[in-house]
């Protein structure tokens, strides 16, 4: 027989969990005592550690947002490249040949794309 218990993970979470909750609980209120022992009001300090609060809840929203579009596009790109299978490439292949107009360069279909005057051909 065991005589000390096995902590699982999930009891080990929620008291660190626990404890951080304390942890801010007991520094809202030592923000809040020392608002009061500087002369404010008890509304105006209650109003201002909340305006706090949600101003540091929107910047930690506005964090996650934009970490979380950037994880998406990342994903996308991923996802882009893994199903690539780059058949794009050989419809759209240019190479330097001999072709109607002269030496050049030419796509697949036989156009040349390269800037050339046809009259200097004919040198």
């Amino acid at each position: 027989m065991k005589t000390a218990a096995q902590t699982t993970f999930a009891q080990y979470l929620g008291r660190t969990l626990g404890r951080a909750w304390r942890n801010c609980v007991r520094l809202d209120r030592r923000a809040h005592g020392r608002l009061l022992t500087r002369g404010w009001a008890p509304g105006a300090a209650k109003t201002v550690l909340l305006v706090v609060k949600l101003a540091a809840i929107g910047i930690l929203l506005y964090t996650a947002f934009w970490l979380a579009l950037l994880l998406v596009f990342a994903l996308a790109g991923a996802w882009i490249l893994l199903n690539d299978n780059g058949s794009y490439d050989e419809e759209q292949k240019t190479e330097w040949r001999y072709g109607p107009a002269g030496y050049g360069l030419y796509t697949s279909n036989d156009q040349r794309i390269d800037p050339h005057d046809p009259d200097d051909d004919q040198a």
